[in-house]
């Protein structure tokens, strides 16, 4: 009875243990662990099916589990940084732990894992377009008249201008795309904003990261556009569009937006418009002469 009692009492206390697994997304991540003696798996399909088992199994136990992009540069490097040795499994196990604190992890809520991996790799792309534009920013400086720090400045500019824009925006689902062009390559950052009983809900992360993107397009004054576009029941979808300039937005006319929107950005070929879609010039954003300090 007492043997029965602290099996019970242990995998309740399993349940109340949160757990990180790293996993190797593709091909080319799996081949350089196969490195290591320590790593036992041949091939990267096994290896999924495996892991889909273990997440199943700790789903079906009781268990929380968040999964994170395990990527083998980062490990040998973590490796090298800490003197661990890097074919061994608790190193592995330890430079997990370490992910669930410093990167991008999604919650294995029982969908498959090919879905599951899509919307990991979404977010380690967004952690990493979030963490590139911070640097960005903070590399701007000062302003050399006025002392004011270039990249904060920039940050509090576009985040008044995504107020702007939410808020004059005709009711609806807002899906908003800020694209910035430039070396090493272009910036793009997605935000939803539902309208929910006249409640706007959005991610708090994706805000985060859409306007500092935002607010490196500003700053720099790199070629780049912002598009909204805006479904509603029972009536055809709404896009408008704006170019970014040097701390403010140029509104783009309906014939620009249809333009933006009907041309293959590689070939220049004209597409088909899209049906049950109407390009609109943008709301008034009420940003006169002057709103906009320039530096």
């Amino acid at each position: 009875m007492a043997y029965t009692d602290h099996r019970t009492l242990r995998r309740a206390l399993r349940r109340e243990v949160a757990g990180t697994i790293g996993l190797l997304a593709d091909e080319h991540d799996f081949r350089a662990m196969r490195g290591y003696d320590s790593f036992v798996f041949d091939d990267h399909t096994t290896y999924l099916k495996h892991m889909e088992a273990l997440l199943r199994t700790r789903a079906l136990q009781g268990s929380h589990t968040t999964v994170a992009l395990f990527d083998p540069e980062d490990y040998a490097e973590y490796c090298a940084q800490t003197g661990l040795d890097p074919d061994s499994h608790v190193s592995r196990t330890r430079f997990t732990a370490a992910l669930a604190s410093t990167g991008p992890t999604v919650p294995y809520d029982g969908r498959p894992l090919a879905e599951l991996l899509l919307t990991l790799v979404d977010e380690a792309v967004r952690h990493a377009t979030w963490e590139y534009a911070t640097t960005l920013l903070a590399r701007l400086g000062t302003c050399a008249s006025c002392g004011e720090d270039l990249g904060r400045a920039a940050f509090i500019r576009a985040s008044h201008l995504l107020v702007r824009i939410l808020d004059t925006a005709p009711p609806g689902e807002r899906h908003l795309v800020c694209s910035v062009s430039g070396p090493p390559e272009t910036l793009v950052s997605v935000l939803h904003a539902d309208d929910i009983a006249d409640h706007m809900e959005l991610d708090e992360s994706e805000a985060l990261e859409f306007t500092t993107v935002l607010a490196v397009g500003l700053a720099t004054g790199n070629p780049g556009g912002l598009v909204m576009r805006i479904s509603e029941p029972g009536r055809p979808d709404r896009v408008h569009g704006w170019r970014l300039r040097a701390y403010g937005l140029e509104p783009l006319t309906a014939g620009e937006v249809f333009d933006a929107y009907c041309t293959d950005a590689e070939s220049g070929d004209l597409i088909s418009p899209e049906s049950n879609v109407d390009y609109c010039a943008p709301p008034d954003l009420g940003e006169g002469p002057g709103q906009a300090h320039r530096h």
